[in-house]
Parts: C-alpha cells; sequence; structure tokens
C-alpha cells in the first residue's frame, strides 16, 4: 500500500467527525497535558455528547490515554500512529476541505450500505 493509500485509511478508520480530529489536535497541542471532558467542551465549543463519543473514539484508535482520575491526553500507542497523525495534521494544515471530506465520506459509506441492505430482496 502507498503511503497515502495508509493516510487515506488511518483518518478514515480514527475519526469518527471533524470533531474528533479537532480534539485530536488540542490534545496534541500540549502532550502532557491533562484535559477533563469539560474543559474539552469549552475549549471546543462542543456538546458532552460529542466529546465523550469522540474521547471514546480516540482511545479505541489507540491515540489517546484516559487516565484513572479521568483526565484525557494524546498519547499514541505506537510510533506508526504518531508518525500518520502528523501526517494527518500537516494535511489539514493545508488542504482542511479535503481532510473533512475524507472522515465524512467514510462515515456515509457505512450507513448508505446499511440502508441500502435492508432493501436488499433475499431467497429463503
Amino acid at each position: 500500500m502507498s503511503s497515502q493509500s495508509n493516510l487515506d485509511q488511518f483518518i478514515g478508520a480514527s475519526f469518527g467527525s471533524v470533531w474528533a480530529l479537532e480534539l485530536l489536535l488540542l490534545l496534541a497541542g500540549d502532550e502532557a497535558r491533562l484535559w477533563r471532558e469539560a474543559e474539552l467542551v469549552t475549549a471546543l465549543r462542543a456538546s458532552d455528547l460529542i466529546i465523550h463519543r469522540a474521547v471514546s473514539e480516540l482511545t479505541a484508535a489507540g491515540l489517546v490515554l484516559v487516565e484513572g482520575d479521568g483526565g484525557v491526553r494524546y498519547g499514541p500507542a505506537s510510533r506508526n500512529l504518531r508518525d500518520l497523525f502528523e501526517q494527518t495534521r500537516l494535511l489539514y494544515a493545508s488542504a482542511p476541505d479535503k481532510v473533512r471530506r475524507m472522515i465524512v465520506r467514510s462515515r456515509a459509506g457505512g450507513g448508505l450500505a446499511a440502508f441500502a441492505d435492508a432493501f436488499r430482496i433475499r431467497k429463503d
């Protein structure tokens, strides 16, 4: 796979929304800082639900750590994830609309396929 293909896959699999990307950018800006979800809500001007979902998705993707006291911080599980996020950050800085479209496209495809499958005629 090419590097661009890896990056496309990473973006599609790691970010459930542009909010999640914005959250990770904020966390990566100060890797040592522990954020509370309420602070993230304020900093990003988002809802509790959006932040909670984004933190859950990013934790599952291996990009953030949730400490025992509930603090959230940037913490990629591997060097490869750190490198892919750095590439994503650079691409987002230079072509934000392209990255947004990649995220939206990756989420829209799954929902449309599931909807279409609901109308598939099956032989029983």
